[in-house]
């Protein structure tokens, strides 16, 4: 369809949105950066494992508030328009952020401290469940057709960032700023107040940018999306399902809890351990547009079959194989390796899913399932790998992955050859 938006506008716009989706995930992984250094002071004093169980826990719980954000927020991006649910998002983010940061100890208020972590990462989960689906929407239908893989590939540069900002903040008042200690007794509430900060000036660009306008033209069209109206392409939902199911354990298995990974079991000093995530997930970032690209010229599912065989096939040898070495550079080698599987899932998940939904209902399609899915497999990833390692079990996690995978290569051998955003 012709469209009478500037490249200028294009590009603003995408700015504004990968921006905003920088923060919020920089938000949101902040709080699995500095968990190692923050679990005491919100749970009683015990051994790491358990401290980190705890604080894994509630990392979880806050997954379960996104099905709730992306059927809030996916319903405002389909009736009152991308900008609109964006900039509520951030918003809600902001005010989880500062929660955290001006919370007392467990010490000092007790039971309240967790309670209070918990509200916040709740609200936290709203704002992120509808950031993804609304980002996602708003990325596929700024992007020309002919980009649009390479465009989708910027959705998880700025998600990577974010926790990549995360981590390097992180090493930064590790080796340069703080103390250990100084870290652990205050030094973990900056990045809390830094992110709540830069809140109100992604608040402002995404006040001001422009609108998708295939949105536009349907809300003149006065075409009303809903749960109902989702509901008539069930083949669609679970396709969202089933491909979110695999690459998001995937996902949060190489970047989330790699970091506890390196610390926990394979025994390298917590500096260590953050700056070998740190690189590894600047390598993940880069590339992420390249893979995108690659798309736009072979087609997205060769990347998805490559992503779904690998991963269901490498994952058990790979995790034993890191789980022994020595070497910061080998276990770093590894996880890129890794993270190149990852990457072809990651670097065109949002626009394939995008693509499976007409404009008046894609923003709830692309958010409601993909929400459901990441809040009960995604969230619970790092908790089930430290319930495997407690339990004395380590090695089941390994094979549960692969399963995730596999579900993902079974859904990507269904997906549909069509798309409907050029037809909407």
């Amino acid at each position: 369809m012709k469209t009478g938006i500037t490249t200028a506008q294009r590009l603003r716009g995408i700015l504004a949105g990968s921006a905003g989706n920088l923060l919020e995930y920089y938000d949101w992984y902040v709080y699995s950066s500095f968990a190692i250094y923050f679990a005491h002071a919100f749970f009683p004093h015990g051994n790491q494992t358990a401290e980190l169980l705890n604080a894994a826990a509630i990392f979880a719980v806050g997954f379960f508030m996104r099905p709730v954000g992306g059927w809030l927020l996916g319903m405002a991006a389909d009736r009152y328009g991308r900008r609109t649910a964006l900039t509520y998002s951030v918003t809600a983010m902001c005010v989880g952020s500062l929660a955290i940061a001006v919370c007392p100890t467990y010490e000092q208020i007790g039971l309240l401290a967790p309670a209070i972590l918990l509200l916040a990462r709740l609200v936290q989960g709203l704002s992120l469940g509808g950031e993804y689906g609304a980002s996602a929407t708003y990325l596929a239908e700024m992007a020309s057709a002919g980009h649009r893989g390479f465009w989708s590939g910027f959705l998880y540069v700025t998600l990577v960032m974010g926790q990549l900002l995360a981590l390097v903040l992180l090493l930064l008042m590790q080796y340069v700023l703080l103390t250990p200690e100084q870290i652990a007794t205050w030094g973990w509430r900056v990045p809390f107040f830094i992110g709540a900060l830069g809140a109100l000036l992604i608040f402002w660009l995404r006040r001001h940018m422009q609108e998708s306008e295939r949105f536009e033209k349907s809300a003149q069209q006065k075409e009303k999306g809903g749960v109902r109206t989702l509901l008539q392409y069930p083949r669609a939902v679970l396709t969202v399902c089933g491909m979110t199911l695999g690459g998001t354990v995937i996902f949060y298995t190489y970047t989330i809890y790699m970091q506890k990974y390196l610390a926990n079991t394979v025994g390298f000093p917590k500096e260590t351990a953050t700056l070998v995530s740190s690189a590894s997930l600047f390598v993940f970032a880069a590339i992420q547009p390249a893979f995108g690209a690659l798309s736009d010229r072979i087609g997205r599912r060769p990347l998805l079959l490559y992503f779904g065989i690998c991963a269901t096939l490498g994952t058990v040898p790979l995790l034993t194989v890191l789980s022994g070495v020595h070497s910061p550079w080998a276990a770093f080698a590894l996880i890129t390796g890794a993270l190149f599987i990852a990457s072809g899932y990651t670097s065109i998940n949002a626009v394939v899913k995008a693509e499976l939904f007409p404009t008046r209902i894609r923003a709830l399609g692309v958010a409601l399932p993909y929400a459901v899915t990441v809040s009960v497999f995604g969230g619970t990833t790092e908790y089930i790998a430290l319930w495997c390692k407690q339990a004395g079990h380590e090695g089941w996690f390994a094979y549960y992955v692969s399963a995730c995978a596999l579900v993902t290569l079974l859904t990507v051998l269904t997906l549909p050859k069509t798309t409907r955003i050029d037809e909407s």
